[in-house]
């Protein structure tokens, strides 16, 4: 009976801490991602990536900024926050035209931020950017 539930008292720091990303990525207004999710995260002008790094229909990461910069065609780029709106794991990958969360399998489109694949059902918030010779920009 002890050794039952001295796993159970293991497991549910565990559990908690898988649940507690989304409770502090969805909060509003009090988490760090919030800032970056509403295109606030950093100051208009900071360069994010170079637009060489861009792929075309692709994209990339940048976690340190929760920032995902992608270009669905030739000179057409476009940002998004990185943080899945499921559970708030920051996405892992883009391919195939989506912007990818391993954490539990959303995808979203490239082109605008929307859902393609939940179970996120709510779209990707848009980063403004400029383009600025051969640098993305926070508009």
């Amino acid at each position: 009976m002890l050794r039952g539930t001295a796993v159970g008292a293991l497991a549910l720091p565990v559990l908690a801490a898988c649940g507690s990303d989304g409770g502090s990525g969805g909060g509003d207004g009090s988490g760090g991602t919030d800032g970056a999710a509403g295109g606030s995260g950093g100051s208009a002008g900071d360069t994010l990536v170079p637009t060489s790094d861009v792929p075309v229909d692709g994209g990339t990461i940048l976690p340190d900024q929760q920032v995902v910069v992608t270009q669905p065609s030739d000179g057409d780029f476009k940002a998004f926050t990185a943080i899945c709106t499921h559970q708030g794991c920051i996405v892992a990958s883009v391919s195939g035209g989506t912007i990818n969360c391993d954490c539990h399998g959303s995808k979203f489109s490239i082109e605008d931020g929307s859902v393609v694949n939940g179970p996120a059902t709510a779209p990707l918030d848009a980063v403004e950017i400029a383009v600025k010779g051969d640098e993305v920009t926070r508009a």
